[in-house]
């Protein structure tokens, strides 16, 4: 047991990252559907490869989605609108005109005339009213616009009974109100007007639209519809092997396909099925882990790095799986192209690629038609990692979404063609789903910020603006230490040319090297470039104190850029840019005066670390090329050849370049960038021969 513990503990790192890998595997081998697979791929208007194949059972054949969506319409043509028949309304309506009419006249000059007149003709009123509300009043037309339908017919509901009425045979409430007015005309004007007004304020439908009804009766003869067309029999031939797989084959392939896969065997299939997608998942899942290992070692020494990536892939696994699972959405949908945007935004190209592959190769485990699937996805994706080499700006990413749609829409219609053979075969409204994903593709630049947050990565957007030299803090630098300010800028263009020479991220090493020396502004005038007078605070103070405070403004530096929030990945150039290298100047002095002492130089030495990458070697390298280059007293090709030499030497006989990733190539091809710089800052002509 001892030993086990030992072991885990003296292997954490290495059992850790297992552990990301295995939750990542159980987490999308739990999204998977469990079931069957087909084990046959097939494509319309394709040979079929395989052997003949026989139905291994009953099957029903699937009729056609478009034949499915155009009876659906020819249903919705014939849909019932159901209405119901309010027989109470009636007499309301003339039990309120009655009473409102008779307490009018009551308060007229002339109300015995007027009463007597109301008296005879009160029957024809009510009968009038009776007519019109038999026939029925109704308010059709918000039906009409909800339902988007030339409703001609509705069904009135009186009580069980149920009558088909045309809609022209009914009344709309300023209909019924004008032929009550005309059964009205030959009353007294002043009867007419009261009857007419008491009407107005009281007069209301009788026909109710009945939404459950109509609701209830169209769903069920939804559901009635067939949406099989034929049978096939156990052992009979469904295709042999070389026939072409036409429509009607197609169909008949789908459908065995839809069968196999819905039929659920019992538990032993289920853990067979469960068995086979852990394989396939772990074994895809190896390779990614492979690739990091041997091609990018700094992403898989990283947990938060590794856990970033598999985060992803699980998301948009569990996106394409709750996609296929719904009827009205398409897997096309899910924006896949957002990954390797946002994978490449904060690491390389091959690993946005790489990473890519890998989930389309498990989304096509679950994928319908995971041949047409996978082609798609590769290509629109492989394109669309080459249109986003560096998202610096948001137009960028706008350009890389049009671009997302056209390619999708194009292999679309390729493969379509392909399978179909004509243009007026291809389903059309598949490229609405793309043209949805590829705006959804821009949801990655908020994304981005939110996973820069998390997990504190640094995008370029992030690096542009903080390379901003008008933000705060490099303005304070340049107020406080201007010398050391100017020495960054030349810095920051020597580092980004040689990091461009030799390949690695110019924008980082340029923003590294625009704060390298922010440490500085604590004591801006012990440094050199920033002393404009010919006093100089070190010659009061020992060797050892001025040596202090040289190191000193490293740690001052880290201070200051934790104060403002800079990136961890920034603060590692300020860490790292004199690495354990020793403050010569002093040490030498301190040699000078005390010959006869055994020296501790470890006090004269900065803390490091020593750079691990290119990008924080080769600032190192500009800064104490840049910073000797002052001190020549001639500038010429032969004084530059023997600085740079000598400060890239000295530093590589220290082994300060022991941790990065650098060959001695790329330190031949930084010194050539080095010197070519320097003779053009320092405007050093080459010395042309003389004539004879």
């Amino acid at each position: 047991m001892n030993k086990l513990i030992n072991l885990i503990r003296d292997r954490y790192d290495s059992f850790f990252k297992l552990f990301i890998f295995l939750f990542a595997m159980v987490l999308i081998v739990f999204i998977f559907p469990k079931d069957s697979k087909f084990k046959y791929e097939f494509q319309k208007g394709k040979p079929w490869v395989h052997q003949d194949l026989i139905a291994p059972f009953d099957f029903a054949v699937l009729k056609p989605k478009g034949q499915i969506n155009e009876e659906k319409k020819e249903i919705e043509k014939t849909k019932q609108y159901f209405f119901e028949l309010d027989t109470l309304v009636s007499n309301k309506v003339i039990s309120t005109l009655i009473n409102s009419t008779q307490d009018k006249i009551a308060i007229q000059p002339d109300s015995v005339s007027l009463k007597d007149e109301f008296k005879q003709k009160s029957n024809l009123i009510i009968s009038a009213l009776d007519s019109i509300y038999r026939i029925g009043v109704v308010d059709i037309q918000p039906v009409i616009e909800i339902h988007g339908a030339d409703i001609e017919q509705i069904e009135v509901k009186v009580g069980n009974v149920v009558k088909s009425r045309e809609t022209k045979s009914l009344q709309s409430l300023k209909s019924a109100l004008m032929g009550f007015e005309t059964t009205i005309a030959n009353l007294s004007p002043q009867l007419y007007r009261i009857i007419i007004d008491g009407l107005e304020k009281n007069f209301s439908y009788n026909l109710q639209f009945d939404e459950a009804t109509t609701s209830r009766i169209y769903n069920e003869t939804i559901q009635k519809l067939s949406l099989t067309q034929g049978l096939v029999i156990k052992g009979e031939s469904v295709i042999s092997k070389g026939e072409i797989i036409d429509g009607g084959k197609y169909l008949t392939l789908e459908s065995l396909k839809y069968t196999f896969e819905s039929k659920i065997g019992g538990s032993n299939q289920f853990w067979f099925i469960l068995l086979g997608q852990s394989l396939l998942v772990s074994l895809v899942l190896f390779a990614l882990a492979l690739f990091f290992l041997l091609f990018r070692h700094g992403i898989f020494s990283s947990d938060i790095q590794l856990s970033f990536i598999l985060s992803l892939l699980v998301l948009f696994v569990f996106a394409s799986k709750y996609s296929i699972g719904i009827d009205f959405f398409s897997i096309y949908l899910v924006p896949f192209c957002m990954l390797p945007i946002i994978v490449r935004t904060f690491f390389d190209t091959r690993t946005a690629l790489f990473t890519y592959l890998v989930l389309i190769l498990i989304v096509g485990f679950i994928a319908p038609n995971p041949y047409e699937f996978i082609l798609i996805q590769m290509i629109t994706g492989i394109i669309t990692i080459f249109s986003v080499v560096s998202i610096r700006n948001r137009g960028q990413l706008f350009a890389s979404s049009g671009v997302i749609f056209i390619i999708y829409s194009l292999c679309f219609i390729g493969v379509s063609l392909v399978q179909e053979g004509s243009f007026y075969s291809i389903d059309y409204t598949v490229i609405s789903w793309f043209f949805v994903s590829s705006m959804l593709t821009l949801f990655a630049y908020p994304l981005i910020y939110l996973f820069e947050k998390i997990f504190g990565f640094v995008s370029e957007v992030t690096l542009l603006e903080i390379a901003d030299t008008n933000n705060k803090l490099l303005r304070e630098l340049n107020l406080k230490a201007p010398g050391t300010f100017q020495h960054s800028l030349q810095v920051a263009n020597l580092a980004e040319e040689a990091i461009r020479a030799i390949g690695g991220n110019t924008l980082l090493v340029r923003v590294g090297a625009l704060y390298h020396d922010i440490g500085k502004m604590k004591a801006p005038l012990y440094f050199i470039e920033n002393q404009i007078s010919q006093i100089n605070p070190h010659d009061e103070l020992s060797a050892e104190e001025s040596a202090q405070i040289i190191i000193q403004h490293v740690n001052d530096g880290i201070q200051i850029a934790k104060k403002y929030q800079l990136p961890d990945i920034i603060i590692d150039f300020i860490r790292t840019h004199h690495g354990t290298s020793s403050v010569r100047f002093f040490l030498t002095n301190y040699k000078n005066q005390n010959p006869d002492i055994d020296i501790d130089e470890s006090i004269f030495n900065y803390l490091g670390p020593i750079p691990y990458s290119k990008e924080t070697t080769v600032l190192m390298m500009a800064d104490s090329v840049e910073a000797a280059s002052r001190s020549l007293k001639v500038y010429d090709i032969a004084s530059i050849d023997r600085l740079v030499d000598a400060i890239i030497q000295g530093q590589m006989d220290e082994g300060q370049y022991a941790n990065a990733d650098i060959t001695l190539k790329d330190i031949s091809k930084i010194k050539k960038m080095f010197k070519k710089k320097l003779m053009n800052m320092y405007h050093v002509r080459v010395a042309y021969p003389e004539r004879d």
